[in-house]
């Protein structure tokens, strides 16, 4: 049962966070909410009065707008297209230079600026969730509903969303986030709710919670550990000099107009971060180094095997019609642990599946269940517990946190840590948007800005110095 009497009590005026860990219930409870999923029992009820919202366009005729954790975007269209959509016009035509002037002047504002004029399917995810944020404020909706709209924003980004959502509830809306991090959570927050197993645990004032508050409520008292805010471990330090050979290189690598002479060594026992805005030639870089892409000058040198945790899970990581040892398969195929000739041992494969279900706490009713199932973090610890499956020498990994409860974030960097500390130690590029996943694990940190690969010196290695290299295309060390 995904929600058993579960109670969210949001009021005009207010930024409210709902928390959970994966699967608690959060997106279904918020689906009820914008007519997405009808309710077995129980009501929603908007100004006093009950409501039943059957379908999305319903829900926006009554004032509720929500920005989906999975993009809902029409891939073969323009970002300007997709904000048109639904959008009522005089006569037979759409006015389309009006919601241009409307939607550039609301994506200036809040620092969400995208490419009106560019197809949805040439976008990066964090521009796609640009677009998914403008499209819902542009219909000036009563109740904002964000379903974890931080995930893959950049620093600059999630404060001017952040001051955004309290000057929307300043208007008397009734604003309702989710988000993992906790840090923002307090920040913003007028009040919070907690689900636990889809039940209501904790609905207090942002005044009487910290940070362990939650995350007990969360994940109970006794697994609360090193979860909260700030009690990460640093990364470590690292010399060069007598370091074993590169597993990866590139030298002068260049993908189209994504990448421009990058230049880069990874070797084994060590975690290299690269930060950047989304849309600077991450995910061209993830999949040079994942080899899943080919360049167009330069050279590169990757291992055979190699782990790769991609951002998108639905576009690059899973197959939702797959069963959960299907997906498990897709990444164990060739072991001979795992075939008779040419066919697969199954049985060995839910196994296995098992074994990871149950190290990598996914929720799920068992391996034949289908991946499309499962909740996003549940879908992102499954693609996680795959890839990081077996001994690889490289692993490449795009904002693999990104969608997960705070619990769930601290093992992957665990599993991190544990690899590159092995006794066969692995190499690990970190690509992500969170700066302070970044800081908190890497060995060596770059920042990536219009396809240039930059060091950051480590008098430099803090949220404003990195920050600051994120957004500085000519600054020092450009091209290095």
């Amino acid at each position: 049962m995904a929600l058993d009497g579960a109670r969210l009590d949001a009021f005009g005026g207010e930024v409210h966070a709902l928390l959970g860990e994966n699967g608690a219930g959060k997106t279904t409870l918020l689906s009820v909410l914008a007519g997405l999923v009808a309710p077995d029992a129980g009501s929603v009820r908007l100004d006093g009065v009950e409501v039943r919202a059957r379908s999305p366009r319903q829900a926006w005729q009554q004032g509720i707008g929500m920005v989906h954790q999975h993009f809902a975007l029409v891939d073969r269209m323009t970002v300007l297209e997709n904000l048109a959509l639904g959008r009522g016009g005089s006569g037979l035509r759409l006015d389309l230079a009006a919601i241009r002037r409307e939607a550039t002047a609301l994506a200036a504002s809040v620092r969400l600026e995208v490419d009106l004029d560019a197809p949805v399917e040439g976008l990066g995810v964090g521009e796609r969730q640009r677009a998914e944020i403008l499209k819902v404020l542009l219909r000036d909706p009563g109740v904002l509903v964000l379903d974890e709209p931080t995930a893959v924003l950049s620093p600059g980004e999630v404060q001017g969303l952040l001051a955004l959502l309290r000057r929307l509830a300043a208007e008397g809306r009734a604003v309702v986030l989710v988000a993992h991090k906790l840090d923002e959570v307090l920040a913003v927050a007028d009040r919070v709710t907690v689900l636990r197993r889809g039940r209501t645990v904790l609905e207090a004032a942002r005044a009487e919670v910290d940070a362990r508050a939650l995350a007990a409520a969360m994940v109970g008292e006794e697994a609360v550990g090193d979860l909260v805010a700030g009690s990460r471990e640093g990364a470590r330090a690292v010399g060069l000099a007598d370091a074993p050979a590169p597993v990866a290189a590139l030298r002068d690598a260049g993908v189209g107009g994504r990448l421009a002479g990058v230049d880069l060594e990874v070797r084994p026992g060590e975690i290299v971060g690269i930060a950047g805005v989304e849309g600077n030639g991450q995910g061209a870089l993830a999949r040079l180094l994942a080899g899943r892409a080919v360049a167009d000058r330069g050279r590169v040198e990757v291992p055979a095997e190699v782990a790769f945790i991609p951002q998108d899970r639905h576009r690059e990581g899973l197959v939702g019609g797959f069963t959960l040892t299907e997906n498990v398969a897709l990444g164990l195929h060739r072991s001979p642990r795992f075939r008779r000739g040419p066919l697969l041992r199954w049985s060995a494969l839910r196994r296995r599946t098992r074994e990871l279900m149950e190290r990598y706490r996914i929720t799920a009713p068992g391996p034949r269940a289908r991946a499309s199932a499962l909740s996003g973090g549940n879908q992102q610890r499954l693609v996680v517990a795959r890839e990081l499956e077996g001994d690889p020498a490289l692993i490449v990994a795009e904002n693999p946190t990104r969608g997960l409860d705070v619990a769930a974030a601290a093992f992957v960097h665990r599993v991190l840590r544990e690899r590159v500390g092995a006794e066969r130690p692995a190499a690990v590029v970190l690509i992500s948007t969170d700066l302070d996943e970044i800081l908190s694990l890497a060995d060596r940190v770059f920042v990536l800005v219009r396809g240039r690969l930059r060091p950051v010196p480590a008098e430099a290695r803090t949220r404003e110095g990195v920050g600051a290299r994120m957004l500085d295309a000519d600054g020092p060390g450009a091209g290095s």
